[in-house]
C-alpha cells in the first residue's frame, strides 16, 4: 500500500469512528427524550414538599364525576384520549388543560379543580404518547397543537355554540398552548394561558444538552432532528412557539418561575414579545420550573382569575 493511502486511512478511520459515536449518542439521546414512558416520573426534589397537597388533588380528580372523550376513536395510531369533568351546574364555560412533559391529564388535577371551583367544565387530554393516548414518541406539542384545535371544536359541538373556552397549559403544555395560538381556532376560544412554556424546541433542546449533559448543540440537534423527521414527520426547527405567536390574535397570559432552570426565563421574554395580541406576564419570585402554582396558590388563582375576567364573565 502506498504511503499516502496509509496516511489517508489513518486520518479517516478516527473520523468515521467519531461520526459513528456521535450518531449512536444522538440516537440514545433521542430515545431518552422522545420515547414514551408508561408511568409519570417522580417530582423533582424541590417539589417533593408539595406531594401531600398534590395527591389530595389526585384523589379529587379520581372521585369527581367524569366522562371519557376521544379523538379518532377508530384509528389506533392516532387515538387521543381526554377526561371531561362537567361543571357542578350547567355551564357554557370550559377550560382545556394541556399537561407537561411525560405527564397526563391527571397530573393537571390541581388546575382542573381550580377551574372547576370557578364553575367551569374541564377537559384534560392525554397528549400523544402519554397516558391513554396512542403514540410511541413525544412530539413536544407540535402535533398536539392540532389535536387541541379539534378538542376546542369538540367542546363547541358537545356543549353548544354559546361555549366560552379558556386554553391553559404548563411546561410542554404551556408551549402547546402557545403553538395552538397560531392556528384557526373556533371563535369560542376566548383566552389563552401559558405557564413556563418554551420558545422553541430547538432552543430548549440546545439549552438542556448544555446544562444537563454538557454537550454542544452541533451536531447533536441536527442528527436528532433527522431522526425525528423520519419518525414523526417534522424537523426540530419547525417546532416554534414564537413563530406561532406571531399569528396569535387572542388574549394571552404568560406565567414563568423566576428561578426556572429547565425552561429559562429569557424564553418567556421571546414569547411575550412575539405576539401583538392583548397580553400580560407574571414572573413568579423564587419559583422553579412548574412551581408557580404551588409556591403561592392564592396569588396564582387571583392572577389567572383577574386576567380571564377581562374577557369572560365569571
Amino acid at each position: 500500500m502506498k504511503k499516502d493511502v496509509k496516511l489517508g486511512l489513518t486520518i479517516v478511520a478516527p473520523i468515521m469512528l467519531a461520526t459513528s459515536g456521535v450518531a449512536a449518542l444522538s440516537s440514545r439521546l433521542y430515545d431518552y427524550a422522545f420515547r414514551r414512558i408508561d408511568y409519570v416520573p417522580d417530582a423533582s426534589e424541590d417539589k417533593q414538599k408539595y406531594a401531600d397537597e398534590y395527591f389530595a388533588y389526585v384523589d379529587w380528580f379520581k372521585k369527581v364525576p367524569s366522562e371519557l372523550w376521544a379523538l379518532h376513536p377508530d384509528d389506533p395510531e392516532n387515538f387521543v384520549s381526554a377526561t371531561y369533568i362537567p361543571a357542578r351546574n350547567l355551564s357554557s364555560k370550559t377550560v382545556i388543560i394541556a399537561h407537561g412533559y411525560k405527564g397526563s391529564g391527571e397530573t393537571m388535577c390541581n388546575f382542573a379543580k381550580m377551574f372547576y371551583d370557578w364553575g367551569f367544565n374541564v377537559l384534560c387530554p392525554d397528549d400523544r404518547a402519554h397516558g391513554k393516548s396512542s403514540g410511541d414518541y413525544i412530539n413536544f406539542g407540535w402535533l398536539d397543537r392540532l389535536d387541541y384545535v379539534e378538542w376546542a371544536k369538540e367542546v363547541v359541538r358537545k356543549t353548544g355554540e354559546n361555549a366560552e373556552i379558556v386554553m391553559f397549559g404548563v411546561s410542554m403544555g404551556g408551549a402547546t398552548i402557545q403553538m395552538v395560538s397560531g392556528e384557526a381556532l373556533p371563535p369560542q376560544v376566548k383566552v389563552l394561558i401559558s405557564d413556563c412554556g418554551y420558545s422553541s424546541l430547538d432552543e430548549e433542546l440546545s439549552f438542556l444538552l448544555k446544562q444537563q449533559f454538557h454537550i454542544p448543540k452541533f451536531p447533536m440537534t441536527q442528527i436528532i432532528s433527522q431522526i425525528n423527521k423520519h419518525r414523526l414527520g417534522f424537523s426540530i426547527s419547525e417546532v416554534s412557539s414564537v413563530k406561532q405567536l406571531k399569528k396569535n390574535l387572542r388574549p394571552i397570559f404568560f406565567i414563568h418561575g423566576e428561578k426556572d432552570k429547565f425552561v429559562p426565563t429569557w424564553m418567556l421574554n421571546q414569547s411575550f414579545e412575539a405576539t401583538d395580541a392583548p397580553k400580560d406576564r407574571w414572573v413568579v419570585p423564587n419559583a422553579v420550573h412548574a412551581e408557580s402554582f404551588w409556591i403561592n396558590p392564592k396569588e396564582y388563582k387571583s392572577k389567572i382569575r383577574s386576567f380571564v375576567c377581562n374577557y369572560m364573565d365569571m
